[in-house]
Parts: C-alpha cells; structure tokens; sequence
C-alpha cells in the first residue's frame, strides 16, 4: 500500500516541537530555581535572548536537515508514484524518527532563541550534542544507549577531517564517496622538464593535472564493514614510487596496489562505545594532514606530514572506551609499505581524545619495524604528535571561526650501522625531528577560509626524506645523484598561505603560496632532473636504469623553491 502525505505528518511533528519550544518558556526557573511570574520571563525571553548554545544549534540544524529531507520525499513522490512505494515508507519512517529525536530534546530550546526565519539557520554552524541512541532493555521498554564517538559535536573544522555534513543517496547499505582533485603549479624555478620534486602533493609545473580521482565509499550491514577507495590519476603513480618494499620478492605488489588508496573489511562489536577490527589498506594514523587535499586547511603540507607515511597494508583495532576517546592499536607489513622490507613488521598506536567540540589531542606511535631494504636489524621508532584548538567560533561574525594546529615529531633508526644518540662506535646518528603550526580563519559563514603556515625538520642520515626523481629514480633505486646514507645531513623548512572559498560543501576553489628550503641542493631548478639520453635507449624518459649516473648529465638542484599552486576540490 502506497504511503501518501509525509510532508503533513512531518509538519505535525515540527508544529509539536515548535510549540514544546514555546511552552517550555513558560515554564523556566530563575537562577534560584524558583518559578519566575509570567511577566519576567517573557521579559527575559523575548527582550534579551541569550546566545545560542551548542545543543540548541544542533537542534536548530536538525531541523533544517528534516525540512530538506522531507523536500526531497515530496519530490520523489509526486515525480514517481508507483516504483517507490517500499523506499517511500522506509523514507517517511526514517523522517519521522529524526523529527521524534527533535522533539526529544525541544524543551531545550526557547522561543526567543530560534530565528524568526528558520532558513536563515545555516549548515556552516556548530552541530552540537545529539540525542543518544536507544537500545531495548530486558523489558522491552526503549532505554538510553550510549553515544556515538565523537558525535557530540561538529568536528569538521579540524585539519585532516572533512567538512561535509551529510552524503547524498546513502542508503542503510552503502555510503558513496566521490572526490576529484585538479590542481595547477607555477614553480619559480622554472624547470624545462615541468618535473617537481620532494613533495608528496605536487608533481608537475605549468600544467593542469589530474592529481586524484577517486570513487568509492563504505558498505555496512549487520555489524560488517568495508571500504574501498580508488585512486586514479598522479597519486596512482607518484605514491606507489615511495615504497621501496615491492624490491623485495615477487608478484609487483606496487602494480597490485596501485590504484588502490584505501581497501578493507572489518567488523564492529557492541562493546563499550564501539570496537572495529578492520584489516586491509588504510590511510595512515601518522601525520596530521589527510592523504586528500579537500580534508585539509593547505595545499601542500610542510615536511612532517608531506614525508611521514599516507597509508598502512595491516590490521587495525579501534577502541571507543567513552565517546570522547579512541585507542587503537596497529599491526602493519611496514612504514608506508605494501610488504615487510625485511624480517620484522611495524607496530603502531593511535590515542585520539576530545574532551570537547573545540579541542582535538591526538598521539600516534609507531615503532619496531625494519624500514631498510636489505639492512637487517635496524629498527625505526616514531612518535607524532598534535593538538588542534578552535579559539573562536562566532557564526554570525564576518569571522565567524578561528583554530590553529601544532604538530611535532621525533624519531630515530638504530642497528645496521647507526645510532639513535650520536655518532659512536655504533654508527652515525640517524633521527628525525620536527614540527609544524598552522593556523586558520573562516569568514562569512565559512564561505571563505585563509590559512597560514608552515614548519621545519632536520633529519640526519635522510631516511624520510623524499627521494628526488632524478632520471626516474624511486625509494627502491636511489639515485648517486642524492645520496640517501648514514650521516648525510639534511634540513629543511617551510612557509605557506592558503586562500579558499568554499561556496557548497562538497567543493572548494583554493588558491596557495609555498616557500621551501633546504640546507642542501634538493628542490627542480630551471635545468631540471631529466638527462638527455647520449647513447642508451629511453625507456619511459629514463636512461638506463631508474636514477642511475648518466655520463655528461648533472641534475640542476637548487636550494630554494618557490610555487603557486591553485586547485578545485570536489568531494560528495
């Protein structure tokens, strides 16, 4: 039987909770708890409306989520009337209980607090604590279950996370996630060859690239869980270059895997807050900036995340004790590596806590792998860590949020001819050390943002330092061009500002200023890292070998780089 007339009942229980609203104005208390006369508190109301709290703008956000919702329901009715008669009830039944969770928690919120006009209540604002679940007790009766993770506030103001809000066409089975990242970069070195090294974000000068596309999403049903994340584009080429663990053995684990950017299968258990053990392809837990550009607040990162790992081939265990805290352990093949370089794996940490909707601590860990190819018994310790703070959040203001994030790194490698504390009889001291800061303003509404910038590490023996591609050179060939050996010095620093406007959710048209510098020749001067091949064949613009010598060539490296780079970031 076909079900007509969402729009009305939906409307029944907006009309409800509206009218809960203003009655609960009736009934408010003075600071000493004692009833108010009827006179005051419309007074007190009406005339000198307090600032809306976080959970009355989650209120009030819900309730324009439930408008559109059921916009959309009235248009598939009246457009298809006969096929949809199933997903309509599941529709109208999945509107009428968001409108019941609304009116849960109506009496909150007073009359004078909402906007004369309820489009005027914007999806840029805070989402603020949400109902809790339910859950059946051995009575049958509804009780309060516990609360999602995270989900007592709006956190997509952070760095690394998306800002999107909702997912258009999610189903109870499958949540689709599209993104595309198109960017164009002008170094002022000017290198014939249009090939840009040591980033991990940017590739080409003077040309538009497709720098990833990527469809997938993530399947849900029954407590099983999956996601997969496609890559197509530079990432498919200038990622897999990074590791150097297909050299080992058989079966081109780089090709296998190549366009893939996140592919996994897990369960979640109802214990706690929730339990996921995931196993798979993820994106990394280390480094603050995410893997996709439209997650972050600048284009390029500074060198502790563009050079720490942006994914892990293992097994992943997350544990929500509360909903302000995860812990989760990792088990993985290696530091960003689709197989083990040597005998041992890697074994990491995350702890996430979030006390709050404007404060973010985040530590992650990584430690016991053998990272170097063919070197037995040297062994990489890692620890990142980061805190994020949103310091103003006005939504009304032309600057209508402000946040910044400070990161810092240490690490080390010892055995196999190095040391974690100095040069000794061990070896040279090979570590790594750290930081970045940046910090962030939105503007009217959050249609406009400006970031600013940057960071500095110094890391002896230059085990995560990205690898030129001098004449095609990968993390598997090295290059004697750029030497990569215990005690080569290596320091660097950064500086950058990020413009963009973000006029919808799902898009943000970004324009960035980058200045870096090295300590040694690094960055693709105006000659570039290309040679022209005297007599060997050329093989995919290589002479000979990747990153092998070529006589008469010398890459022309330079020690200061500065770019432009401007991008379109879609993601649904």
């Amino acid at each position: 039987m076909r079900i007509f007339g969402h729009k009305k009942i939906v409307s029944f229980l907006l009309v409800t909770v509206f009218c809960g609203s203003t009655i609960s104005v009736f009934a408010s208390t003075d600071d000493n708890g004692k009833n108010e006369p009827p006179a005051k508190r419309v007074a007190v109301k009406v005339d000198a409306p307090a600032p809306l709290t976080e959970r009355e703008r989650w209120l009030l956000d819900r309730v324009e989520q439930l408008e559109k919702r059921v916009a959309d329901l009235e248009s598939k009715d009246n457009s298809n009337p006969s096929p949809a008669a199933d997903v309509s009830a599941a529709q109208l039944s999945s509107a009428t209980a968001a409108a019941s969770e609304v009116a849960a928690i109506a009496p909150s919120v007073s009359a004078a607090a909402m906007p004369a006009n309820s489009d005027s209540v914007s999806n840029d604002r805070l989402i603020a604590a949400g109902p809790q679940a339910t859950e059946k007790g051995k009575s049958g009766a509804a009780k309060p279950g516990k609360a999602d993770p995270f989900a007592f506030a709006d956190f997509t103001w952070l760095n690394g996370n998306s800002r999107t809000k909702d997912t258009p066409y999610a189903t109870s089975f499958f949540t689709p996630e599209i993104r595309a990242d198109v960017d164009y970069n002008y170094s002022f070195n000017h290198p014939k060859d249009d090939t840009i090294g040591g980033s991990s974000e940017v590739f080409r000068h003077g040309e538009v690239q497709v720098t990833q596309l990527g469809v997938g999403g993530d399947f849900h049903y029954d407590n099983v869980r999956a996601r997969l994340m496609t890559q197509f584009g530079m990432y498919s080429q200038t990622t897999p270059r990074n590791d150097a663990s297909p050299a080992r053995g058989q079966w081109q684990l780089d090709n296998a895997y190549r366009y893939i950017s996140e592919a996994y299968g897990g369960y979640h258990f109802n214990a706690l807050h929730g339990i996921n053990v995931d196993a798979g392809i993820f994106m990394s837990y280390i480094g603050l900036f995410s893997y996709y550009q439209f997650d972050n607040w600048a284009y390029q990162p500074s060198y502790v995340s563009s050079n720490t790992p942006w994914f892990f081939n293992g097994v992943r265990v997350q544990i929500f004790p509360t909903e302000h805290l995860k812990i989760e352990p990792w088990f993985t093949n290696g530091w960003q590596s689709y197989g083990r370089f040597n005998g041992r794996p890697g074994f990491g940490l995350q702890i996430l806590w979030r006390p709050t909707g404007w404060l973010s601590v985040l530590g992650n860990q990584y430690a016991l792998g053998e990272e170097a190819l063919g070197v037995q018994g040297r062994i990489r310790y890692h620890s990142d860590d980061s805190i994020e703070i949103k310091y103003l959040d006005r939504p009304e203001s032309f600057l209508s949020k402000a946040a910044f994030s400070l990161t810092g790194d240490i690490g080390c490698e010892h055995g196999g001819g190095v040391s974690c504390w100095g040069n000794s009889a061990k070896g040279p001291k090979q570590d790594f050390l750290g930081f970045m800061f940046y910090n962030r303003l939105w503007f009217n509404h959050d249609r406009y943002g400006l970031t600013l910038g940057g960071g500095k590490i110094n890391n002896p023996g230059r085990y995560l330092v990205l690898l030129p591609p001098i004449n095609g050179a990968t993390a598997a060939s090295g290059t004697p061009y750029f030497t990569e050996n215990p005690g080569d010095q290596f320091k660097a620093w950064d500086a950058s500002g990020t413009f963009d406007y973000m006029p919808s959710q799902y898009i943000t048209f970004r324009g960035e200023f980058d200045h870096r510098a090295a300590n040694t020749p690094y960055f693709s001067g105006p000659g570039g890292v290309t040679p022209s091949c005297p007599t060997a064949p050329i093989v995919e613009n290589i002479c000979g070998s990747p990153g092998a010598f070529v006589p008469g060539f010398t890459p022309d490296l330079k020690k200061i780089e500065n770019r432009i780079n401007l991008s379109i970031l879609v993601k649904f």
